[in-house]
């Protein structure tokens, strides 16, 4: 006996999408859950952070920059190209420009 069964397939989950734009609210709401409060550095944080922002720029060696932003902290990697002491920025070789207030950490690679 042939099995006559044929599934609707996306069709039966359509209900669950019928509010509109519920999807992005979702997505919304767990990315502000995620988000946290900007650490505070200690004072021999900072002293080793300055070191080693010193020490890339000096060496011109390739760093991982770790920063706050938006409520997330990121890393990235490249070599300092300018420090911009008016504007408190630093402008890696890939051209990321990074407040200097939002760093929270430099290691050497």
């Amino acid at each position: 006996m042939l099995n006559t069964y044929q599934d609707r397939g996306i069709i039966k989950w359509a209900a669950f999408d019928a509010l509109n734009g519920f999807n992005s609210m979702l997505k919304e709401m767990k990315y502000r859950m995620g988000q946290t409060q900007k650490p505070i550095l200690s004072e021999d944080e900072l002293e080793s952070l300055d070191q080693n922002l010193k020490q890339a720029m000096i060496e011109q060696t390739e760093m991982a920059v770790t920063y706050f932003e938006n409520g997330y902290s990121k890393t990235t990697f490249g070599k300092i190209k300018k420090i911009d002491y008016e504007n408190r920025l630093l402008v890696l070789t890939t051209y990321e420009k990074i407040n200097a207030n939002d760093i929270l950490n430099i290691d050497i690679l």
